[in-house]
C-alpha cells in the first residue's frame, strides 16, 4: 500500500491529465447507451455504425462519437443522445444501424430532427 503522500502526489499529476480529453464545445456530441441493457438490446451496432460513418466521412472535428453508461430508460433501448451546440438535447430511441445512418445524414448533417425515432414519439405511441 501507498503513504498517503504517494497517493497525493499521484492525484496532483492525474488531475493535470484530466483535460486531455476536453471535448470542442464546438462539435456536436453523440452519446450511445452502452450499459447491459443498451449492448443486449443492440447498442454495439449502432456505435460501430455512427463511428465508422463519421470517421469514413472525414466528420471527427464537427462530431464526437462515443458512448455512456445507462441513461435510465432501458424500455427505449438502444438509445442515442445529441447534443449540439446552442440546442436542445435530442434522444433517438430504439435505434438501428439504419435509423443511425438516417439521424446522422438528416440531423447531424442536415439539421433536421427526425421526430419519428426521438423519445418523445415512442412516448407518444405508447399512450
Amino acid at each position: 500500500m501507498k503513504s498517503l503522500e504517494e497517493l497525493r502526489a499521484i492525484r496532483a499529476k492525474m488531475q493535470g491529465r484530466v483535460g486531455v480529453r476536453a471535448e470542442n464545445e464546438k462539435q456536436t456530441r453523440v452519446v450511445v447507451g452502452m450499459a447491459t441493457c443498451g449492448i443486449a438490446s443492440g447498442a454495439r451496432p449502432v456505435l460501430t455504425a455512427l463511428s465508422d460513418a463519421v470517421q469514413e466521412q472525414g466528420l471527427s472535428d464537427k462530431i464526437n462519437v462515443t458512448q455512456t453508461g445507462c441513461i435510465g430508460l432501458c424500455q427505449y433501448e438502444p438509445i442515442v443522445e445529441v447534443m449540439a451546440p446552442g440546442q436542445e438535447k435530442v434522444t433517438y430511441v430504439k435505434m438501428t444501424p439504419e435509423k443511425a445512418m438516417e439521424v446522422l445524414r438528416l440531423h447531424l448533417l442536415g439539421g433536421q430532427v427526425v421526430t419519428k425515432y426521438t423519445l418523445g414519439a415512442a412516448r407518444d405511441k405508447a399512450e
